[in-house]
C-alpha cells in the first residue's frame, strides 16, 4: 500500500521536469533567434541600402506578428492542449527564419559604394586617376543608364526586404504562446515555492540563447556576404568597414533549424499534470495558490465556479467579462503600465546599441556584437538566477519582490546615466567633422566636403570611399583627398600625391593615404572599457529585478486569469513597447547621419557616418528619460502593494479575534493562521 502512491507522485515529477527542460530549451531556441535578428540589423540595412527608421518597422515586424494573435492564443490556449500549441508555435518560428533568409539566394551579388571600379582586368590599378579632370564620375552619377537602373532594383536597394519583414513577422506569430502558455502551465502545476527557482532556471538557460545568437551574429559578421561566390581579393573593404556586409542569411538557417528541433517535445507531453508535491494525482489546470488566495480575497472563490469544464460558446460569451475583471486590478493594470515604458527603453536600447558602440566609441560593427554576447548577456544571466535565488532563499511574497525590484531599476538607472558623460568625440572627417584645416566642424551640408586643394577634380559628392591619410584625418573619397595617383590591388591600394594632405596643420609623413577609414584616438580605448563596465554591471542589476518583477505580476492576479493576463501583458507591452521604439529610435537617429550612402541607382541609401554626440545624446538620453518614468511608476506601484497588504493584515487581525472571541477550536483554522503569521513575519524582516 504504501509503494502505490509513490509512482504517481514519481512519474508527475519525471513530466514536469521534462516540461522545464523543453520549456528551457524552446526559449533557449526563440531568444537564439531574436538575439541574431538584433545583431544582424545593421548588417540588413546596409544589404538592402535602408534607413535606421526602416530597419526599425522591420525589426518591429515580431511584435505585430504578436499583436495580431496573442489575446485569442493566452485566452483559448489556456483551455486547450497548451504544450502542443507551443509546438505548433516553434514551427511557425522556424519557418519565419528560413523566410528571412530567402531574399539572399533571389538577390545579385552585393556591390558596395565605391568610387573605383568593382572587377580588374589586371594585377595593378597604377593607371586608375582618383582626381579626375574630365567630370565622367559627376555625369555617371547625375545621369545612370538603364542597365544600372536595372541592377538596382535586383540589387541591395530593391523591395525584397518586405521578406525579411515578413519573415520576423511569422517569427512573432509563433512565439505567441510560448510564454504565456508555457508560464502559466508551469506555475500551475508546480508548487508554489518552487515557481521563482524554475522560472529563474528557464530565463538563464534562455538567456544562453541570445549569448549564442551575438557570438554568431559577430562570427557572420566578418565573413563577407558573397563568401563562395565572389573573389575575396577583389574586395577592398574589410570588415571593419561602414559598407561591407557579412554573411547574414546563414544565421537565420541555422536559428531556424534549431527552432525546428526545440518544437518535437512538446508535442509528447500532457494537457494536464498532476500538482507537484500531491499524493492523490487530481488532473486540474486551474489551481489556487495559497499567497493569491490571502492576497486577492475578494475574488477567492470566483475560480471554483471555473473549474468546470467550459464549451467554447461559454469561452467567448466570458471573454470581455473576464476582461473587465482582470483591468479591475489596479496593481496589475499599473504594473503593465511600467513595464510598458521599461520596455521601449530596453527595446530601443538593444536594437540600436552595436550602432552606438561602432559610432560613437570607434567599434566595429562584430567586435560591438561580440562583446554584448560575450559580457552583457552573461551578466544578465547572472542576475537572473541571483533574483531568484534570493526569492526562494528568504521566501520573499509580493511586497518584498516589489521591493527588490524597485531597488534594481533604480540601480540600472544609475549606471546608465553615468554613461551619457563618457564619449570619444566625432571621428576626424575632412569636411563633415572637421575643417580641411583639421579644425573640429561640424557639418550637415554636403558641399563643405569641397575645398580649394580638390577644386579642380570635379569629385563626386555622393560617393563614401574613405580614405585614410598618415596624419590621422579620413577623407569621403580619394578624389576628395585630391589625390592624383593610386597604386597596388585590393586593400593594399594606396593614393599618392594627395594635394590636401598638405593643407592639414596636423603634419603628415607623406601625402599618402590608405584605404579605410581611420582609427579613434588613443583615450577612447580607455573610455570604451568604462562603458563596457558600466554597460556589465547595469545589466547584472537589471537582470536581479527580473525573476521578482514576474512574481509581482503572477501574484497578483487570479488563478483563472492567469493566461490572459500575462497574454495580455504580452499583447500591451509587445504592441506599444516593441513595435514603436525601434521605429522612433531609429527615425531621431537617422536626424543625426552627416553623410548618407548612395544606391546603385542614384538613391539615397544606408547612413554611413553620424555626427557621434548628437547620436549619443539622442540615443542615451532618451533610454534614460524612458527609465526615469518608469522609476517613478515603480514608486507608485509599491506604495500601492504595501497599502494593499496593510489593509489585509487588519482583515486577518479581525478575523482571528472573531474566532478567539467565539472559542472556536478547529485545528486546521489554528495551523493556517500560524502559517500567516510566519509569512507575515518573514515578509517584514526583508
Amino acid at each position: 500500500m504504501s509503494v502505490e502512491p509513490t509512482k504517481p507522485r514519481k512519474a508527475c515529477c519525471s513530466k514536469l521536469k521534462f516540461f522545464l527542460v523543453s520549456m528551457a530549451f524552446a526559449y533557449f531556441a526563440k531568444a537564439f533567434g531574436g538575439a541574431y535578428m538584433k545583431s544582424s540589423i545593421t548588417q540588413i540595412e546596409r544589404r538592402f541600402d535602408i534607413p535606421s527608421s526602416l530597419t526599425g518597422v522591420i525589426d518591429g515586424g515580431f511584435e505585430m506578428g504578436n499583436l495580431l494573435v496573442i489575446a485569442f492564443v493566452s485566452y483559448f490556449g489556456a483551455k486547450l492542449h497548451r504544450p502542443r500549441l507551443i509546438g505548433i508555435g516553434c514551427l511557425l518560428m522556424a519557418t519565419g527564419s528560413f523566410l528571412t533568409a530567402l531574399p539572399h539566394f533571389f538577390q545579385g551579388r552585393y556591390k558596395y559604394e565605391t568610387s573605383m571600379s568593382h572587377t580588374s582586368q589586371v594585377n595593378s590599378t597604377a593607371n586608375i586617376l582618383p582626381c579626375l579632370s574630365n567630370q565622367s564620375m559627376v555625369d555617371e552619377d547625375e545621369a545612370p543608364d538603364l542597365e544600372k537602373i536595372k541592377d538596382c532594383e535586383k540589387a541591395a536597394g530593391s523591395s525584397m526586404w518586405i521578406y525579411v519583414f515578413l519573415g520576423n513577422m511569422l517569427r512573432g506569430i509563433g512565439e505567441t504562446p510560448v510564454m504565456p502558455l508555457g508560464i502559466s502551465y508551469l506555475d500551475d502545476f508546480s508548487r508554489e515555492e518552487n515557481t521563482p527557482f524554475y522560472l529563474a532556471c528557464i530565463h538563464t538557460v534562455g538567456i544562453l540563447g541570445p549569448m549564442v545568437g551575438f557570438m554568431m551574429g559577430s562570427f557572420l559578421a566578418k565573413i563577407y556576404v558573397d563568401i563562395g561566390f565572389t573573389d575575396l581579393e577583389t574586395i577592398t573593404i574589410t570588415h571593419r568597414d561602414s559598407r561591407w556586409v557579412g554573411a547574414w542569411w546563414l544565421g537565420f538557417i541555422m536559428s531556424g533549424t534549431v527552432i525546428l528541433l526545440s518544437s518535437i517535445p512538446f508535442f509528447f507531453l500532457p494537457k494536464s499534470l498532476p500538482k507537484e508535491g500531491e499524493e492523490e494525482s487530481k488532473s486540474t489546470e486551474l489551481t489556487a495558490v495559497a499567497e493569491q488566495e490571502s492576497f486577492l480575497p475578494e475574488e477567492a472563490d470566483y475560480a471554483e465556479e471555473k473549474e468546470k469544464e467550459a464549451t467554447f460558446k461559454e469561452m467567448v460569451k466570458d471573454f470581455v467579462p473576464s476582461l473587465r475583471r482582470l483591468f479591475k486590478n489596479s496593481i496589475f493594470s499599473l504594473m503593465i503600465l511600467t513595464n510598458l515604458v521599461a520596455v521601449n527603453g530596453f527595446i530601443g536600447m538593444i536594437t540600436f546599441k552595436p550602432k552606438f558602440m561602432e559610432q560613437t566609441y570607434g567599434q566595429s560593427a562584430s567586435r560591438a556584437i561580440f562583446l554584448i554576447g560575450i559580457m552583457n548577456l552573461p551578466a544578465v544571466a547572472l542576475g537572473f538566477i541571483t533574483g531568484g535565488f534570493v526569492m526562494k532563499r528568504f521566501k520573499l511574497g509580493i511586497v518584498g519582490a516589489s521591493r527588490m525590484a524597485i531597488s534594481a531599476s533604480l540601480g540600472a538607472f544609475s549606471m546608465l546615466a553615468v554613461q551619457i558623460f563618457l564619449h570619444c568625440g566625432n571621428a576626424e572627417v575632412a569636411g563633415l567633422t572637421v575643417s580641411y584645416q583639421g579644425v573640429p566642424e561640424v557639418s550637415y551640408n554636403q558641399q563643405t566636403l569641397l575645398s580649394k586643394c580638390n577644386m579642380g577634380c570635379s569629385c563626386s559628392l555622393k560617393h563614401w570611399d574613405p580614405v585614410c591619410a598618415y596624419n590621422g584625418m579620413t577623407y569621403a573619397s580619394p578624389c576628395l583627398a585630391g589625390c592624383q595617383t593610386s597604386t597596388g590591388f585590393g586593400k593594399a591600394m594606396v593614393f599618392n600625391n594627395c594635394t590636401c594632405i598638405e593643407e592639414a596643420m596636423t603634419p603628415a609623413a607623406n601625402t599618402s593615404a590608405v584605404l579605410g577609414q581611420c582609427s579613434r584616438k588613443s583615450d577612447c580605448d580607455r573610455k570604451f572599457k568604462i562603458y563596457m563596465a558600466l554597460s556589465v554591471l547595469g545589466a547584472f542589476i537589471s537582470a536581479c529585478g527580473g525573476t521578482p518583477g514576474y512574481i509581482v505580476l503572477l501574484r497578483s492576479i487570479q488563478p483563472d486569469l492567469k493566461s490572459l493576463a500575462l497574454g495580455m501583458q504580452t499583447l500591451i507591452v509587445r504592441t506599444l513597447g516593441g513595435i514603436p521604439p525601434p521605429i522612433y529610435f531609429g527615425a531621431l537617429i537617422d536626424r543625426t547621419c552627416l553623410k548618407w550612402g548612395t544606391k546603385q541607382c542614384g538613391g539615397r541609401g544606408a547612413c554611413r557616418l553620424y555626427n557621434a554626440n548628437a547620436f549619443r545624446m539622442t540615443f542615451l538620453g532618451l533610454i534614460t528619460g524612458l527609465y526615469l518614468v518608469a522609476n517613478m511608476l515603480w514608486g507608485c506601484l509599491y506604495l500601492r502593494i504595501v497599502k494593499r497588504q496593510k489593509k489585509l493584515e487588519l482583515r486577518k487581525q479581525a478575523k482571528e479575534g472573531a474566532l478567539e472571541g467565539n472559542s472556536v477550536t478547529n485545528g486546521h483554522a489554528n495551523i493556517t493562521i500560524t502559517k500567516n503569521k510566519e509569512d507575515t513575519n518573514d515578509e517584514s524582516t526583508i
